[in-house]
């Protein structure tokens, strides 16, 4: 964390957050949720970070509400990419980089600085041009002290190489490679030390979570940094995951690194699935989240964990990825779910589950039926005096029935046992109402109506 802040000052706005971020949970957040400490409050009892990118255009409302309350750490999604700051040579735009930066200074977060030099996102002047080996030297040099500058105190790291290695462990050849060779490394590193000597200063990279001929190259260049005394402080471990992916040897890597005497830190997390998303597939996901943060906590030197978005709906992954998605911790309209609940475990604390009130229940009915097929329905009533802020109700059948498609929950079905929950937008169930929801499915014989339970 920073320590140019003042004790008093960090302590007041600590505790304006904590107020303000009560009563926005008082008002907005499901009563499982609202019991829960904020993940930055787990994550500070367990000397570590717990970080988000974020759209600076969208940091007000719920989305600026969890970004405040939950996280201690911010990244700027893209807003601090040469590109967003520097569009046409000579002329600057920093309106949402300086939002973010003033963001996480009111809500006492501290800023990833990502990043200055990376063969991507770069000004369409910069990547069309002809540069001899010094003019690009200099615009390396002269980007990097122009940013770094202009925040020097107030960033407490920066990615300052981005994705430098193929997957093979050769280095990629990009602008900076193909131009200055191997060393623009050691380069962009120093003159970023020479901008901000306090900020900590990293080589990010994605697909180098686990042990392979990819992260080995990253691990033997920074050795080589570090026997050559060139200031590099950390590894970025990027930790964009498929579900089901999880590297084995993570733990076992972020050692690794930390054992050069460098600090680790997952920096851009999501865990992406084949849509649609189903129970089975959130569940598997919550277990990954859990991984993942654990094997940081495990390791003394790994400093954070950040999350590339904290809500489906400002995640990269349906774009990039066609098919794919469900990544982050919250879903699109800002519930959290299992997922986030993974990260709660692995940083120490408990998910309390709040009981099914006594005067809800759920009623089974078949809508219609014929030959083999049927439709089904299920409505949860909730008395008056009682009420649902989320619902999950199950069964087993008891003669082969197969639950098909559904609409209005999610549903699967394991053998003869069926569970199915609600949708993002129907969980909330008020004193004296009622929602539904049916789906379609096979019988083969007979049909008979199963029991229903909540919880």
């Amino acid at each position: 964390m920073r320590t140019s802040r003042s004790p008093l000052r960090s302590r007041l706005a600590r505790l304006f957050t904590g107020v303000a971020a009560l009563a926005a949970l008082l008002v907005a957040a499901p009563a499982a949720h609202a019991a829960d400490p904020p993940l930055r409050d787990l994550a500070a009892a367990k000397g570590k970070g717990i970080g988000t990118a974020v759209t600076g255009s969208k940091l007000t409302g719920t989305y600026g509400e969890i970004a405040g309350r939950e996280f201690n750490w911010l990244t700027p999604g893209n807003a601090m990419k040469w590109g967003s700051v520097e569009p046409t040579r000579g002329t600057f735009n920093w309106t949402e980089a300086d939002q973010i930066v003033d963001f996480a200074e009111a809500h006492d977060q501290d800023v990833r600085g990502h990043t200055l030099v990376w063969h991507s996102q770069n000004p369409s002047w910069l990547a069309n041009g002809t540069w001899t080996p010094a003019q690009l030297s200099q615009l390396m040099n002269d980007h990097i002290a122009l940013e770094v500058g202009r925040y020097k105190g107030r960033l407490a790291a920066w990615d300052v190489v981005n994705e430098p290695f193929n997957e093979d462990g050769t280095y990629r050849q990009t602008l900076w490679y193909n131009g200055l060779g191997a060393d623009y490394i050691a380069q962009a590193l120093t003159a970023a030390r020479a901008a901000d000597p306090a900020a900590k200063l990293y080589i990010n990279d994605y697909n180098v979570e686990g042990v392979n001929a990819k992260s080995t190259a990253l691990y033997n260049l920074v050795r080589d940094l570090k026997a050559r005394g060139v200031p590099i402080d950390g590894v970025g471990l990027q930790a964009h995951l498929i579900l089901g992916q999880v590297p084995s040897t993570l733990q076992q890597n972020i050692q690794r690194f930390a054992d050069l005497g460098v600090d680790v830190a997952i920096t851009e997390l999501d865990i992406r699935m084949q849509l649609p998303a189903t129970e089975a597939k959130l569940a598997q996901q919550r277990t990954e989240y859990d991984a993942v943060v654990k094997a940081c906590v495990a390791v003394t030197r790994c400093t954070a964990v950040t999350v590339w978005g904290f809500t489906d709906s400002d995640s990269w992954i349906p774009d990039t990825f066609p098919g794919q998605g469900a990544a982050t911790p919250y879903d699109e309209n800002y519930a959290p779910k299992p997922a986030y609940h993974g990260i709660v475990t692995a940083l120490g604390g408990t998910v309390t589950e709040p009981p099914v009130p006594a005067g809800c229940s759920a009623v089974y009915s078949v809508a219609s039926q014929w030959n083999t097929g049927f439709t089904g329905n299920v409505t949860i009533r909730c008395a008056a005096g009682s009420s649902l802020s989320s619902w999950r109700v199950g069964w087993t059948f008891g003669a082969g029935q197969q639950v098909g498609q559904a609409w209005n929950a999610t549903c699967t079905q394991t053998g003869t046992t069926v569970s199915c929950a609600n949708a993002s937008w129907n969980g909330g169930v008020s004193s004296g109402g009622s929602v539904s929801f049916g789906f379609n499915g096979t019988w083969s014989g007979s049909n008979p109506v199963p029991n229903v339970t909540m919880g």
